[in-house]
């Protein structure tokens, strides 16, 4: 039978996807490893690898195809002895299972060699034959699982005959490894959230134009109607003085302009925002069922724009990166963000964001918690205010920024604290490097 090529869910996030663009036609042979299509996600234009080998029998979704539900069959693959150019049938569904027995039946004697009859004494064509245990993939093995997968539990001391696989033709692959403990089977899928309804359609009768919304803004519409639904946000705003700050940074700029790099304001908020949540880890922190994941690292999220949405690359281990390391990565992953060719483990995770809109000139905003993350900073713009400094009023540069808060994992006195500590951070710089 030929192996199903199904539609892979190449992020958490993606439910559908567009088959952008085939890289084989059928007739064409391919290997484990080899480039078969790019598909478009609800964050990035990826490929999408072989786990089998074989010839491509039939091409079932045409490219350019949107909507692509995850787990629909896109191609066949046929496997050696099997006939390419012949028509493969089309994929019905599953029989409905015939209803169990009262009482348990006599298990069949085994068939005779010659072909006679069974001992029960009914003809061996009559006997009811059991399904074929699937075969290896090269080996007395039974379990069917990619060659790196099957080097990686076997390394792992991972149980494969304990998985279940999601590669095509139920083949284990190397994502199926993930999390499963030596031995044993991973852990079950959590529980299915809440299905979050779709917004009602408009009839009107102003002119307009209908625009259908792409995979990434029908993810970020679900994705945040979900945060503000199920988490119950704090919103804490302080301001904070630029100038020591807008100081350190120009004196840093002259000292590293021959190294080809040049920090702006959002690289030392990044390295501020990490070094404050190491200090208060009470914030650096996720909800996770009914346990609390308290983070050793500060992995920031950083809200990058870019055509038809908006995407999170993430600078990990920001707090112990020095300035200039995290100005050239966040230069290099805005770019590829920018271009969609940012990798799913880039943008997916993170144990806090940060978004800066001053460069519109905007003074505050309270932004939507990333989930699962516990927290995201909002930051305005820079502007010059009068402020008591020393008892006296002066004109100084000042920011207002927002943090926005899981009240279920953060209490208020511990975002406060968070708070205090991103001020003292920004308006003493130089703590930070230290």
């Amino acid at each position: 039978m030929p192996i199903e090529l199904k539609m892979p869910a190449l992020s958490p996030t993606m439910e559908e996807g567009t088959l952008a663009k085939w890289l084989v036609k059928e007739g064409d042979v391919v290997a484990s490893g080899d480039i078969l299509a790019e598909i478009e996600t609800d964050k990035a234009t990826m490929e999408f690898e072989a786990v089998d080998e074989g010839t491509i029998a039939r091409i079932l979704v045409a490219e350019g195809t949107d909507e692509v539900k995850v787990g629909t069959v896109i191609a066949l693959i046929a496997g050696e002895g099997e006939d390419a150019a012949a028509p493969a049938p089309a994929a019905s569904p599953a029989p409905a299972a015939a209803p169990a027995p009262t009482a348990p039946a006599k298990a069949p004697e085994p068939v005779a060699k010659d072909g006679g009859e069974t001992g029960a004494g009914q003809p061996a064509k009559d006997a009811p034959a059991s399904a074929p245990a699937p075969k290896a993939d090269g080996g007395g093995d039974r379990v069917k699982a990619s060659p790196l997968a099957r080097r990686l539990a076997e390394q792992q001391g991972i149980d494969l005959g304990a998985l279940e696989g999601s590669g095509p033709g139920g083949r284990i692959v190397k994502a199926d490894l993930d999390g499963a403990v030596a031995g044993t089977a991973p852990k079950a899928a959590p529980a299915a959230a809440p299905a979050i309804a779709s917004p009602a359609t408009v009839d009107t009768d102003i002119p307009h134009e209908e625009i259908k919304l792409s995979n990434m803004r029908k993810t970020i519409a679900r994705r945040l109607t979900e945060a503000k639904q199920t988490i119950p946000h704090i919103y804490l705003t302080v301001d904070i003085r630029l100038d020591a700050l807008l100081k350190l940074r120009g004196e840093l700029n002259k000292g590293i302009e021959g190294r080809g790099v040049k920090l702006s304001v959002n690289d030392m908020l990044i390295k501020a925002l990490a070094v404050a949540l190491i200090e208060v880890p009470e914030c650096n922190v996720s909800i996770s069922g009914d346990h609390l994941l308290k983070y050793s690292r500060a992995d920031i999220s950083v809200a990058v724009s870019i055509p038809g949405g908006l995407i999170t690359p993430i600078v990990a281990g920001a707090d112990g990166k020095s300035l200039s390391a995290i100005s050239k990565e966040m230069t290099e992953l805005a770019g590829r963000a920018k271009e969609g060719k940012l990798k799913p483990e880039e943008y997916q995770g993170g144990t806090a964001s940060i978004s800066n809109m001053g460069m519109f000139g905007i003074k505050a905003f309270d932004a939507v918690i990333n989930p699962p993350q516990g927290m995201i900073m909002a930051v305005g713009a820079g502007e010059k205010r009068p402020y008591v400094i020393d008892d006296s009023l002066q004109i100084a540069t000042v920011m207002s920024a927002t943090g926005s808060f899981d009240h279920r994992a953060i209490d208020g006195a511990d975002g406060a604290r968070l708070m205090q500590a991103f001020k003292r951070l920004v308006e003493t710089p130089l703590a930070m490097l230290a």
